[in-house]
């Protein structure tokens, strides 16, 4: 269950369902309740369909492109540290990000098409949550032993639960605005930020631990 705990933790933490159903009923306020919940299912299957790409493909990418995994781990840690940290000290986003939102959609479109963009991306799954994603992934076990299996379960799970609460959390956005209120919004938001800083961080840490490990296994040219 490591894995399963892991990536949920780390895709949870990134995608923060519960700040973003804010902005998404922010978004949609000029939506019936039965158009904003088909809106909402649409954007829970997108992001399962990206995410889950991210997790089994994104791998393959980078040993196309020669990225290793420790490089992948500090690039995408300093991203999602970055990410955190200006949510966390820069002013509250939450009305910005909203008001911009709203600006993209058109009620006339399709709520399939409407639920990709912007509500998909970048609004939910964002280059954050592909490389974190995709740092997942990569750490995947070689071949297609049991081992292989049991990593595919648990990062489907752990994938399908997310989405789940993407789903629940955006079709029942109404009633968590009313609910938690505006000063409840920007702690939601704030304590959000505080942790993703800081699995930025620790993702960060892990690559970077790694390669400094592998200098003292470089063997300078000539020597004996």
């Amino acid at each position: 269950m490591k894995t399963l705990l892991l990536a949920f933790t780390a895709l949870f933490s990134i995608v923060n369902p519960l700040s973003g159903a804010f902005v998404f009923f922010g978004a949609t306020q000029g939506m019936d309740a039965r158009t904003r919940a088909q809106v909402s299912r649409w954007v829970a299957i997108y992001a399962f369909a990206i995410v889950t790409a991210s997790l089994y493909v994104g791998a393959y990418v980078l040993e196309f492109f020669g990225i290793s995994l420790p490089v992948l781990k500090v690039g995408g840690g300093i991203i999602v540290a970055m990410s955190g940290w200006r949510m966390l000290t820069g002013p509250d986003a939450t009305e910005q990000r909203r008001s911009e939102t709203a600006n993209a959609l058109r009620p006339s479109v399709e709520s399939s098409r409407l639920a990709f963009y912007p509500l998909t991306m970048p609004l939910t799954t964002g280059p954050g949550t592909i490389s974190v994603a995709i740092s997942v992934g990569a750490g995947r076990p070689n071949g297609f032993g049991e081992q292989w299996l049991s990593f595919v379960a648990e990062t489907v799970l752990a994938v399908t639960l997310l989405c789940l609460a993407v789903y629940v959390f955006y079709r029942n956005s109404g009633r968590l605005a009313h609910a938690i209120g505006p000063t409840g919004t920007t702690i939601v938001v704030r304590l959000s930020a505080f942790l993703l800083f800081c699995i930025g961080i620790q993702v960060f840490w892990n690559g970077l631990e790694v390669l400094l490990a592998s200098i003292g296994h470089v063997v300078p040219a000539g020597s004996s």
